[in-house]
C-alpha cells in the first residue's frame, strides 16, 4: 500500500495540532507506562504521540477503514519502533475487550457520536478508576458551521434556517449515495445543552469544561455575546473536557 499524500499531509498535520489539543485541556497528562485508547482515531497523530511519550499500550480505534489501513501502513513504514505498543482498529468501542485502561482520548470527534451517552458508559465500563476522558471537538450543532459544511448551505447558521427535509434534498442533489437523515451526514446534531445534560449525567466526573476554547479572534468575539442565555446556543462553537470515573 503506498502512502497518499494528501493523507501524509493530513497526518503531519495532526502532530502539528496535537499540542494546541493539549493546551486547551490544561495541558499534557502523563502517559508513561498507561494504556490509552482513542476514539476517532483518523489518520493515527495522536496514538503515535501518546505511544511517543512513553505509554505502554495505546489502541486507535474509527469507523473508517481507509483511516485505518492508512494509520496502521503508516505505523508499520514510519514508526516500525512502535508496532508492539501501538494499536489500530476498525471497530466500534463496544466491540473493544472489557481490559481496564488509564486514559481515553477523543479529538474532533464527539460531534458526530450518534448516542454519546451510550459510548460514554462504554468508556466508565473499560476506565480503571480515578481514569479520565480527555475530549475536545466542535463546531457544534448550533454554531455558525455546525454542518461541517456537509449540508451545502454555505453561509453562518444555514442549517438551521432550514427543515431537515429540505436540507436533505439539497444535499442528494449532488449525493452519489442518497442520504435521509442528517445523522447519515455523520453529525449528532447536539446543541451545547445536550452536551451538558449527557455529561451531567454520564456517571462520570466532570472535573474540566470549558466551551469557546481558542485564541483565535472568532473564539474571543463569539464570548461576548454567548454570555446571553438566548444567544450562547448559537455562538458556542467548540467544548474541552475532562471526565474522570470515581475512584472506589
Amino acid at each position: 500500500m503506498t502512502l497518499a499524500q494528501a493523507d501524509v499531509e493530513y497526518f503531519n498535520r495532526g502532530q502539528w495540532e496535537n499540542p494546541r489539543y493539549w493546551s486547551r485541556l490544561g495541558g499534557k497528562p502523563d502517559f508513561r507506562d498507561a494504556a490509552a485508547v482513542d476514539l476517532g482515531c483518523g489518520h493515527g497523530s495522536l496514538c503515535i504521540e501518546i505511544a511517543r511519550s512513553g505509554a505502554r499500550k495505546v489502541i486507535g480505534i474509527d469507523l473508517s477503514a481507509r483511516l485505518i489501513d492508512f494509520a496502521n501502513e503508516n505505523l508499520r513504514i514510519n514508526y516500525p519502533q512502535l508496532t508492539d505498543v501501538v494499536e489500530f482498529r476498525c471497530q466500534d468501542l463496544k466491540e473493544i475487550p472489557h481490559t481496564p485502561v488509564d486514559h481515553f482520548v477523543s479529538k474532533d470527534t464527539f460531534e458526530h457520536v450518534i448516542g454519546l451517552d451510550q459510548i460514554l458508559a462504554e468508556m466508565r465500563e473499560r476506565l480503571k478508576p480515578g481514569g479520565r476522558v480527555y475530549a475536545g471537538f466542535g463546531p457544534l450543532w448550533n454554531s455558525p458551521f455546525g454542518d461541517h459544511g456537509r449540508t451545502k448551505t454555505f453561509i453562518p447558521w444555514g442549517h438551521l434556517l432550514f427543515k431537515e427535509s429540505d436540507l436533505i434534498h439539497r444535499v442528494n442533489r449532488t449525493q452519489k449515495n442518497p442520504v435521509t437523515s442528517i445523522y447519515e451526514l455523520g453529525l449528532n446534531k447536539m446543541a451545547l445543552a445536550d452536551y451538558r445534560r449527557v455529561f451531567d449525567t454520564c456517571a462520570l466526573k466532570v472535573v474540566f469544561l470549558q466551551v469557546n476554547v481558542s485564541s483565535r479572534l472568532v473564539s474571543r468575539i463569539f464570548s461576548l455575546p454567548r454570555r446571553f442565555p438566548v444567544l450562547e446556543e448559537y455562538f458556542s462553537h467548540n467544548i474541552y473536557c475532562i471526565l474522570e470515573r470515581p475512584g472506589i
